[in-house]
């Protein structure tokens, strides 16, 4: 490959490694379709679904149909509207630190490192995250900004996590796993709510929101929230310098004229800053906006059409600025073409108009690049024997910008010798896609460089192999147990120049286990936990010139661990806690941590709820990710919440 042509021209630089390293400290955020509820939600009406209903409830992310997540041949965990008010929490990456197989790590005041079986970090590039349908990966890095994520928690539904392989149905970077939050219809979410709070790092956060209707058949819901929030620390407990405030406000219409078709439509604008020290803020804007029409033909027929339009802008002042639209339009069909068989496919393009304007430091050459996505799928669910035995077959076929035609197959096995166990097995194979950082990134802005992309760079490819247990052994226990072996192969690496280049150097495999359950202890009772052990194995092509690939082993934990109490008590109270371990990040001397979350609520009256949160209990303060030298610690949190519908 000839790496001189203009403006491409090199000399041997020094330090290639830590100018990577600032690229990911740049690219965080740094300092320096649910069914129809009752007319008026309040917090009576969010009781506790039974551990029956639990193991029943229906996602719609693993094949883009309704199913029962118990009969899923995938790894699949469900965040209930009821977990994410038992917790607490007062953001989506916070709703996720309960999950088996799934790593939440917080770096500062807003940003997280967030990934699924291993490969976490500022950048993790191997998790497809959708809002509603919506997805809010970045082609920048592959990846989510965590901090430009939000939404008014009250209006989630659920939250629907696949660990493993999605791309079979979703595509490129549906690599470890997929998250997909679902909003509330607007049907359920009647009258006023009004809900807020303050604390110690969490100085002030407040909500409102009004749901009506527009004739026999329309529902509406409007609302605005905001927040303000404290700096992290720093090791020596000072203040980092990194306080943030959000402002978001949106709406969501849905509208049934017929008892076959549906249409919804929504959107949301949103405007932040995040404090840096001794220089400007960081600031964060956007908006989207969404509709979708479905109709029914049939109990086994339906069809859906989905468009969407993205727009973010990301200015951190004197180094980048980005502003990224993106323009989506999917068509999905579900049929039943003969006996045994239900056949789900679907044709989607997307377009991303993506300019970045980079600084002396950086560069992203061109700057400004459009790209265009044209998908297609089709996914077949064979019955083998009536209500115990299904395979299902399936491919996602795509054409991208850089690497052409991308293939991703799957075969699923779900074998159900028992209403309540279903043993399933799984094999796929998923691509992560390059980025602009892979092809388009220069360190400095002119040449000579220090570190560029490889206009050569591939996909890096996933196959995975899934094996696992879901049952329900006795009335008050559900446990779940799910194992998997991956080998990757054309990972990234950073190769020695001059300058230093990105290329597909490294390979891998890595193998784990999750397990989880959840207890009925008595009717005011519930208990749950889960488990993860993760290995990790990295290492270099024999061509290769990388000689810290084979380190990020240590940016994962090898051991996870939660429990999780409610408890129901007299006089109208209610006592959750939580705890959880995370074994340590060798690769950046991160210690383990077991952190301690509480929350205590109170509900005078039907339409309120009025409740103390506290976050971190156990110590003031410990570090979850980064290098000793710029990373950031995580304090205690205590701060009261109050709720009220009318």
């Amino acid at each position: 490959m000839d790496r001189t042509r203009n403006p491409r021209r090199y000399r041997r630089p020094r330090g290639g490694r830590i100018a990577l390293i600032l690229l990911a400290l740049l690219i965080a955020p740094r300092p320096a379709s649910a069914q129809t509820g009752p007319a008026v939600e309040s917090p009576e009406d969010l009781k506790q679904l039974s551990l029956e209903e639990l193991f029943d409830v229906e996602v719609t992310s693993v094949s883009k149909k309704a199913e029962p997540v118990s009969k899923t041949a995938a790894a699949v965990h469900v965040v209930t509207a009821d977990d994410i008010r038992q917790l607490g929490v007062l953001s989506i990456p916070e709703a996720l630190r309960y999950i088996p197989g799934v790593e939440v790590a917080r770096i500062d005041s807003r940003s997280y490192a967030i990934t699924a079986r291993g490969f976490n970090g500022t950048t993790a590039n191997k998790l497809l995250v959708l809002m509603d349908g919506r997805s809010v990966y970045t082609p920048l890095y592959s990846g989510v900004f965590w901090d430009a994520q939000d939404a008014l928690l009250e209006d989630i539904e659920q939250i629907e996590v696949i660990r493993g392989p999605g791309a079979t149905i979703w595509g490129a970077n549906a690599v470890n796993g997929v998250i997909d939050i679902i909003s509330k219809n607007a049907a359920g979410t009647q009258g006023f709510l009004v809900t807020g709070g303050a604390g110690d790092t969490e100085r002030g956060f407040g909500g409102v929101r009004y749901g009506g209707t527009v004739g026999p058949r329309g529902f509406y819901r409007v609302y605005g929230k905001v927040f303000d929030r404290g700096p992290s620390l720093l090791p020596n407990g000072q203040g980092a310098g990194d306080a943030s405030r959000m402002r978001q406000g949106g709406f969501r219409a849905d509208w049934t004229p017929t008892t076959a078709d549906g249409f919804t439509l929504q959107g949301d604008l949103y405007g932040s800053d995040i404090d840096r020290r001794n220089s400007d803020p960081t600031n964060l804007s956007g908006g989207n906006a969404r509709a979708q029409w479905t109709r029914a033909f049939s109990d086994h027929s339906d069809l859906q059409l989905q468009a969407y339009f993205d727009r973010t802008s990301r200015e951190v002042p004197s180094t980048f600025r980005e502003e990224l639209d993106t323009y989506d339009l999917t068509l999905n069909h579900r049929f039943a073409p003969a006996a045994r068989h239900d056949v789900v496919w679907g044709l989607g393009y997307r377009l991303t108009d993506d300019d970045v304007q980079g600084s002396a430091f950086l560069a992203f050459l061109p700057p400004r690049v459009t790209h265009r996505l044209y998908t297609g799928f089709v996914q077949d669910q064979v019955t083998l024997r009536a209500d115990r035995l299904y395979l299902t077959l399936g491919s996602k076929v795509e054409h991208n910008s850089y690497t052409g035609f991308e293939y991703q197959p799957g075969a699923r096995l779900a074998w159900t010798p028992g209403p309540d166990q279903t043993l399933w097995a799984a094999v796929s194979r998923a691509v992560r896609a390059p980025s602009r950082i892979d092809r388009d990134f220069f360190v400095p802005a002119q040449p000579p460089y220090l570190l560029v992309g490889d206009p050569t760079f591939d996909s890096e490819v996933l196959n995975a192999y899934e094996l696992g247990y879901k049952s329900r052994p006795v009335h008050d226990l559900t446990t779940s147990i799910s194992t998997f072996y991956n080998v990757y192969d054309k990972l990234r690496s950073l190769e020695a120049g001059p300058p230093f280049f990105l290329a597909n150097g490294a390979n891998g495999r890595t193998y784990g286990v999750e397990v989880e359950g959840t207890l009925q202890a008595s009717r005011r009772w519930r208990l749950s936990a889960g488990y993860t052990f993760l290995r990790i194995l990295l290492e270099v092509d024999p061509t290769s010139t990388d000689t810290q690939a084979e380190r990020q082993e240590g940016d994962s934990p090898r051991n996870q661990a939660f429990t999780r109490s409610s408890f129901t008590l007299p006089h109208h109270l209610t006592f959750d806690a939580a705890a959880r371990f995370v074994d340590k990040l060798p690769n950046q001397s991160v210690p383990a941590y077991t952190a301690l979350d509480g929350r205590l609520a109170w509900q005078p009256s039907k339409s309120g709820e009025i409740a103390v949160i506290g976050q971190g209990l156990f110590d003031s303060r410990h570090p979850e990710f980064g290098m000793p030298a710029t990373r950031r610690e995580i304090g205690r949190s205590i701060y009261g919440k109050a709720t009220w519908s009318f």
